[in-house]
């Protein structure tokens, strides 16, 4: 993809800051993202600023490409301002702002940070109003002390001031869209009540109200809502997101995030057919878009829930030719998942049990322990559903070596997934050999440990649901009423789930029977 450099002074601490921008590529960041000629109807925004006309018209048209999280265009048309604009703070806020992505889990780089602390620095030499130093204040907080406190933190910092850019003004959309959309950011995934992302939603519905096509508006409610028990409340959100989304890739997956959650499998599969083929477009560095491999992920689990797993086993097969893929965290895990998800949830425990580890080789999997943890999972089920003890121990003992290796990087979320893995596991190899009880304990151990947590945003659910394997060794054992209660308590969870629907009616035909 050709790269376009262009040239910034800043002033920064009495010296000359160089700046070098390559908008193309969004150089600042480990994840790669596009660009695209024709933006069309991004909605509505009137982002108002202390410039001239033109400047007006681009930074509207920016703060549009901040809300849709199109974080590469808006660099470029915010760094193409800054040379026609010099003189105008805001853009330069603009740009510092198309840096950091407060939803995504890519890195920035070094150079990125030091960019963005610049152009604010050089904004702050500028003329603006107070609503305007509110702005500049907040993006500031991100950048503040980047060199030794961590990037959470940072953002936490952000969240913090753009609170008070939102309690300053009250009557701007915009204001009050980044407010929502740091709730968002700062809300625990512990908290399965979700009070931030309910709150979100509040502020998020009034500006709806003034502004049906605010595309901030829109986009962070399917956010806000991306949970089972809010999600119903997202579906006009994930339905008019249609008439302002760009033809990019993120944009037409966001409104299955919500579909997945309530079961909507045909919705599923024809908005990330649509992603998959976007992404298609835009190739980075040599490699298919992280979007394709992520998209194909819900897709399959569309079909899979449709019970068509004919078109699931054909869709993976394609992927095969779309090799290299960008190797970050939503490849891995969708490269990972799929075989996975295709040999368990037909229940092909044998061929769940010859999955291969760690491919494709060009991804560096000693960064996702949590990711690779997904083969040896699926390989210690697949084995200890045939019986063949001896290997699901083996997994496990994989699976305990990578659950350490996770605790490094994820303790309080990815780490007790994989223990739930473990566990579940451990269980079938209990009930294989006979020790029902201890398997029942281990089992439901897991399917708690799951349940605690809401999903991550990088798949549409659970490997296999733990709550619905219990269901499922419950049946086995013939305890139907128990069974039954278990395969409800997961759909509760996963609505429509094709395997949690027919595991309850095998069981209410096996309760039938004398």
């Amino acid at each position: 993809m050709k790269t376009i450099s262009k040239l910034l002074y800043f002033t920064v601490i009495a010296s000359m800051f160089f700046i070098s921008m390559a908008g193309y590529a969004h150089d600042g960041h480990e994840d790669k993202d596009m660009i695209i000629n024709d933006l069309g109807d991004l909605g509505d925004v009137s982002f108002s600023i202390s410039c001239n006309k033109n400047a007006q018209k681009a930074m509207s048209t920016g703060v549009g490409l901040l809300h849709h999280m199109m974080y590469a265009q808006a660099e470029e048309l915010f760094g193409h301002w800054i040379e026609k604009e010099p003189d105008c703070a805001m853009i330069y806020w603009g740009y510092s702002m198309s840096l950091f992505h407060p939803l995504w889990p890519d890195t920035i780089k070094n150079e990125a940070l030091q960019r963005g602390q610049a152009a604010l620095a050089k904004a702050t030499t500028l003329n603006f109003t107070k609503r305007e130093r509110d702005y500049i204040n907040a993006a500031a907080q991100y950048y503040r002390g980047w060199e030794a406190v961590d990037d959470k933190l940072r953002i936490v910092q952000w969240a913090n001031a753009q609170e008070v850019v939102y309690q300053k003004n009250p009557d701007d959309i915009d204001a009050a869209a980044f407010y929502a959309l740091s709730l968002i950011v700062t809300a625990s995934k512990q908290d399965l009540l979700f009070k931030q992302n309910q709150a979100a939603g509040d502020i998020l519905q009034k500006i709806r109200n003034i502004s049906p096509n605010h595309p901030g508006a829109i986009h962070y409610t399917i956010h806000a809502y991306d949970n089972a028990p809010l999600a119903k409340f997202a579906i006009d959100a994930a339905r008019a997101y249609d008439k302002v989304a760009p033809d990019v890739p993120h944009a037409l997956h966001m409104p299955s995030h919500i579909f997945v959650r309530l079961g909507m499998w045909d919705d599923v599969v024809s908005w990330n057919l649509r992603s998959a083929k976007a992404a298609l477009n835009y190739p980075t560095n040599g490699a298919t878009s992280m979007h394709y491999a992520h998209a194909i992920d819900y897709q399959i689990y569309g079909y899979l829930q449709l019970g068509d797993s004919a078109k699931a086993e054909a869709l993976f097969e394609q992927v095969a030719g779309y090799h290299p893929i960008q190797a970050t965290f939503p490849s891995a895990y969708a490269l990972a998942v799929i075989p996975a998800r295709l040999a368990l949830e037909q229940k092909k425990w044998s061929q769940a049990s010859q999955l291969k580890n760690q491919q494709p080789s060009y991804i560096d999997w000693q960064q996702f322990p949590q990711v690779e943890a997904i083969t040896y999972f699926a390989r210690g089920l697949g084995a200890a559903r045939s019986g063949d003890f001896k290997s699901a121990q083996e997994n496990v003992a994989m699976l305990d070596v990578l659950y350490e290796k996770t605790k490094i990087i994820s303790a309080s979320y990815w780490a007790p997934l994989v223990d739930a893995q473990r566990h579940s596991v451990n269980s079938w190899i209990s009930f294989g050999k006979g020790k029902i009880d201890q398997a029942l304990v281990q089992l439901r151990q897991a399917a708690d440990i799951e349940d605690s947590m809401d999903k991550s945003p990088v798949t549409p659910g659970a490997v296999i649901p733990a709550r619905e394997l219990l269901a499922d060794m419950l049946f086995l054992n013939g305890d139907y009423a128990s069974a039954l209660t278990e395969y409800k308590l997961s759909l509760a969870i996963n609505p429509n789930r094709f395997n949690s629907l027919l595991g309850m009616k095998q069981t209410l035909l096996a309760m039938k029977k004398p």
